[in-house]
C-alpha cells in the first residue's frame, strides 16, 4: 500500500497538477489543513531537483497567503472557527497563555516555530487572535516559510538522486518518520508554550 501511494505522489509530483497541488497544500496547512506540504514539496524537488528553488517559491508563497487566512481566523473569527481548529489540535486551553507570550516574544514565537514541524496554522491563528502587527507578521512568516522551504529544496536539489534512492529502499522507514515528525509537531504544539 505503502508502495502505490508513493508512485501515485511521484507520478502527481511528475504531472501538469504538481504546482497547484503544492500551492493548494501549501496555503490550506496554514490556515486549517493538518498535512505539512512537504508530503507533495519533496516528492516534486525529487522527480524535478533543478525545478527545486521554484517549488520552494511556490510553498512560500501560498504558505503566507494561507497565513493571512489564518491570521484572519484569530482576528475575526476566533470565537468560532478559530477556537475550534486551535482545541482541535489540543491547544484551545492555552490561548491566553500564548497571547501573553506574544506580547513578549512574538517574532521569535513566529520564526521559530514557522521552521518546525509544529502546525504553522497554530501560529498563524494565534497571531491573529493576539493582535499581533500584520506587517511584520508577513515579513517574519516570508522569512521563517521561505527558510523552511528553500533549505528543503536546496537539499534535495543537492543530495536528490541519494535521497530519493534512501526513500525507496526504506518507504517503510521514511514513512514512520515522517507520521513521528508530524506527531511530534502536534505533541510540541500541545505541551510547550
Amino acid at each position: 500500500m505503502l508502495r502505490r501511494l508513493y508512485d501515485w505522489t511521484m507520478r502527481l509530483a511528475a504531472s501538469r497538477h504538481a504546482v497547484p497541488a503544492l500551492a493548494a497544500i501549501s496555503f490550506a496547512e496554514s490556515s486549517f489543513f493538518p498535512i505539512p506540504p512537504d508530503v507533495i514539496l519533496v516528492p516534486m524537488a525529487l522527480a524535478n531537483p533543478p525545478k527545486a528553488r521554484y517549488y520552494a517559491l511556490i510553498c512560500t508563497i501560498a504558505s503566507v497567503l494561507g497565513g493571512l487566512v489564518g491570521y484572519a481566523i484569530g482576528a475575526l473569527l476566533y470565537d468560532t472557527v478559530g477556537h475550534w481548529l486551535i482545541s482541535a489540535y489540543g491547544y484551545g486551553e492555552r490561548m491566553d497563555e500564548f497571547r501573553a507570550a506574544y506580547a513578549e516574544w512574538g517574532a521569535l514565537i513566529i520564526l521559530v516555530k514557522g521552521m518546525t514541524p509544529i502546525p504553522f496554522k497554530l501560529v498563524t491563528i494565534a497571531s491573529g487572535f493576539a493582535g499581533y502587527d500584520l506587517p511584520l507578521f508577513i515579513v517574519l512568516s516570508i522569512i521563517t516559510r521561505g527558510f523552511r522551504f528553500f533549505l528543503v529544496a536546496e537539499l534535495l536539489r543537492h543530495f536528490g538522486e541519494p535521497i530519493r534512492d534512501f526513500i525507496e529502499k526504506r518507504l517503510s522507514l521514511v514513512t514512520t518518520g515522517i507520521l513521528v515528525v508530524i506527531v511530534a509537531g502536534f505533541v510540541i504544539a500541545r505541551y510547550a508554550v
